[in-house]
């Protein structure tokens, strides 16, 4: 109620100050007909002297034209005065209507009055108070905590690296978009509270932030600004705490899918490497031959070394099997994955396909097959799986006195047995119309790597919805690795990161760097156990 009386007293300053205009315009008109000797006419005489009357009538058009232009504000004024106490009635009502409640919602930064049941501001306000926001909730363990990201305008500090590894980086994207709305609402909501004639809050107050997201309930952000009331003291904030809450669920479609038409063509690119195609051919019989029977084999095999080594272990499959649905294409030049790859897709000539991009170190399962069907959508969707990466069985076993079982028994996900390799996209499924309309791989990249990342680069950057999940049904066997130093400088690094990553846990690498001083304690601890027992024979 206190912005009354000022729209009040402004209405008063105008019109005070629209009278001393006018007499000020009067006083003008004079002081003009006293500079030229002549005495003040009415209107009449005015007319009958046209030197003058024309000077006088465009001095009156003049000044008539600014009062009108004062009278329009006055207008205005007086509306606006009347706009601000109806919105100010509404605010200091009691309560809203039973039916209808009104809250504020913010949309492209501005603000925006939205009107909600009674049933849905219950369903925000459980939320907020099944959050551990406004008070603290009874957890089971330490398991169930979760720890809040740092943030200030350009920095966020992670507690979970993600794809990028990072510590700490640059907020792009949807996550730049989140925060500079919640910013935004809060200066709005700090603004608001604050006379108008007194210092705005703005960007440059904010000191940091934290935030952190709930499954269930949704993001809870806390904000700090400098105190724009104590300017001189440091130790004066305002806090602004914020809720985005999660909806309520609600259906966005139901849709019947059949799987049972849907042919893969795997295409697998090789050169030498007999031993481990064996080991695939066995795996292949296994779960497609066997069990599946909607996969079509392509292996495109680079020269002639080893080339009728490969050509016996699939005809000795098909003829065991009965399975016709392999083919052998030949290469005679350098290894390129991507080539290969290429040429697998070029080679199938029976319409559209979904394609499986697979390395011969792959593991797959029947499960897997169905979800490189199920997320894979022509036009629409392309599946880039997160692969499980087994570590060195010589050091996730041997090291730990244990014998290496067999390949069956590694396929384990656990922390100590490997990692999902969210750097690769190597494997792959999508139609084989949809790879040929984004004009499939680069095929200037050599031997391994690159191709991959920018295929998949060309996904992310088009209309296609890129299915990016974890997926226990695929595994990557552990294998040497060998990173060409011929390779370019950003190509080799990234060969050496992945070897380093794919050798063990950091605990494990951890016991093989500190194993000397390991077995310096253990002799020290067996010294001291002979000196402590006369009965140990020295």
């Amino acid at each position: 109620m206190k912005l009354m009386p000022r729209f009040l007293l402004l209405l008063f300053l105008l019109s005070a100050l629209t009278m001393l205009f006018v007499a000020k315009c009067g006083l003008h008109i004079d002081l003009e007909s006293s500079q030229t000797g002549l005495p003040i006419p009415d209107h009449d005489h005015i007319k009958s002297r046209g030197l003058f009357s024309d000077i006088i009538d465009e001095t009156e058009k003049k000044y008539q034209n600014k009062i009108d232009e004062l009278q329009e504000k006055i207008t205005a004024l007086e509306k606006s005065i009347k706009d601000q106490t109806t919105k100010m009635q509404n605010v200091s009502s009691p309560k809203p209507s039973p039916s209808e409640i009104i809250i504020e919602g913010v949309s492209d930064v501005t603000f925006n009055q939205v009107n909600v049941s009674n049933e849905m501001q219950q369903y925000f306000e459980g939320k907020l108070k099944a959050a551990e926001i406004l008070h603290g909730v009874e957890m089971k363990s330490e398991y169930e905590i979760t720890a809040f990201n740092r943030f200030t305008i350009n920095r966020i500090y992670l507690v979970d690296p993600g794809l990028g590894k990072r510590v700490v980086e640059k907020p792009i994207g949807l996550k730049r978009r989140d925060l500079h709305e919640v910013l935004t609402f809060a200066i709005n909501i700090l603004n608001k509270q604050r006379p108008m004639e007194s210092k705005q809050f703005s960007f440059s107050d904010f000191v940091e932030g934290i935030y952190r997201t709930h499954s269930t309930s949704g993001t809870h952000y806390e904000l700090f600004f400098r105190n724009l009331d104590f300017l001189t003291d440091k130790s004066r904030y305002t806090k602004v705490v914020i809720m985005r809450p999660f909806g309520p669920l609600f259906s966005v479609s139901t849709t019947q899918v059949n799987t049972g038409q849907e042919w893969i063509n795997l295409i697998l690119p090789l050169k030498n490497r007999l031993d481990s195609f064996m080991q695939f051919m066995t795996r292949f019989e296994e779960t497609v031959i066997a069990k599946d029977k909607r996969v079509f084999l392509t292996v495109v095999y680079f020269g002639n070394e080893g080339l009728m080594g490969a050509k016996n272990i699939m005809s000795a499959t098909a003829k065991k099997t009965g399975y016709k649905h392999l083919r052998l294409v030949n290469l005679n030049e350098d290894f390129s994955r991507g080539r290969g790859l290429q040429v697998g897709v070029q080679n199938w000539k029976n319409g559209d396909v979904i394609l499986f991009l697979c390395d011969v170190d792959i593991v797959f399962s029947l499960e897997f097959l169905e979800r490189c069907r199920l997320n894979t959508e022509r036009t629409k969707k392309v599946y880039y799986p997160i692969v499980f990466s087994l570590y060195n069985p010589k050091v996730v076993y041997t090291l730990q006195g244990y014998p290496i079982p067999q390949e069956k028994d590694q396929l384990v996900i656990s922390k100590q047995t490997g990692f999902w390799r969210d750097f690769g996209y190597g494997m792959t499924c999508q139609y084989r119309s949809d790879f040929l309309t984004t004009k499939g791989f680069d095929e200037t990249f050599n031997g391994w790597g690159g191709e991959d990342v920018a295929l998949y680069k060309k996904y992310v950057r088009s209309h296609y919805m890129v299915m990016r999940a974890t997926d226990p049904g695929i595994f990557h066997l552990w294998h040497e690795k060998y990173c060409d130093p011929k390779l370019p400088t950003e190509h080799y690094e990234g060969c050496i990161r992945s070897k380093a990553l794919s050798e063990a846990s950091h605990p494990q690498l951890g016991f093989l760097v500190f194993q000397d001083e390991m077995k310096n304690r253990q002799n020290q601890s067996n010294l001291s156990l002979r000196n402590n027992n006369p009965t140990v024979r020295r």
